[in-house]
């Protein structure tokens, strides 16, 4: 009964479940599975089932694409109180993407059929999934846009602004981007090299754009970032 209600309470907060009622809540319960992942744990990679979605309870997770020959492109993070692997729902098929924990994570795990079923049933569930899987589909539209007609520069000015927006915090010295995030990780969200990132961050440097603290960006002229954007 009391992992009932710690499941329960989770899973009230997440956004795209909250109108449920709470008999429908409460069925939910006994049928997800909760745990633990730690960084750098692959959930899923391409080619495996698309038997279950999940939800995000605490941590991050990257959704990305990966080439045969090992390539990869992130396509967004996931963050707490989100829904991940939805595009399984409707034809089941195999994973597309590949989902990995970028740092101690909690996970919810429920199955496909269950979900559908209960999406069926709930209409103000299926149009909020569905104003989810547009403005997703609408993001990487535009970040392929963006990755096709913008030069490094711009995509890693463009890509440090969405950061500072996203996570910053005002530092003395500027807005301290409050998240450790690898010159790899940044060229997987740009489409870059690694080399080819931490060669234009130190021109950003250089140009009074950006400073460091250890892992983390100091953004202290947005309004020059945003020329290079």
């Amino acid at each position: 009964m009391q992992e009932e209600r710690r499941l329960l309470w989770y899973l009230k907060k997440i956004p795209l479940l909250e109108g449920l009622p709470g008999d429908v809540l409460g069925e939910l319960v006994k049928s997800v599975e909760m745990r633990e992942v730690r960084r750098r744990q692959v959930i899923y990679i391409p080619g495996d089932p698309g038997q279950s979605i999940f939800f995000l309870n605490g941590g991050r997770v990257k959704i990305s694409k990966v080439t045969r020959d090992g390539r990869e492109l992130t396509l967004a993070y996931r963050v707490p109180g989100q829904v991940f692997g939805e595009l399984c729902l409707g034809d089941g098929g195999p994973r597309e993407e590949m989902a990995e924990a970028m740092e101690n994570a909690l996970i919810t795990e429920l199955d496909r059929g269950l979900f559908e079923t209960v999406v069926e049933h709930n209409p103000s569930l299926a149009v909020a999934l569905m104003r989810i899987s547009n403005q997703r589909r609408q993001d990487v539209e535009n970040k392929v846009a963006r990755l096709i007609f913008r030069d490094v520069n711009a995509k890693l000015a463009d890509l440090l602004i969405s950061l500072g927006q996203e996570y910053g915090v005002e530092d003395a010295r500027g807005t301290l981007v409050a998240i450790k995030i690898t010159h790899q990780e940044m060229a997987n969200l740009i489409g870059s090299t690694r080399e080819t990132v931490s060669l234009t961050l130190s021109q950003f440097k250089k140009t009074g754009l950006i400073t460091m603290d250890g892992r983390k960006v100091i953004i202290t002229n947005f309004d020059g970032l945003k020329a290079l954007a």
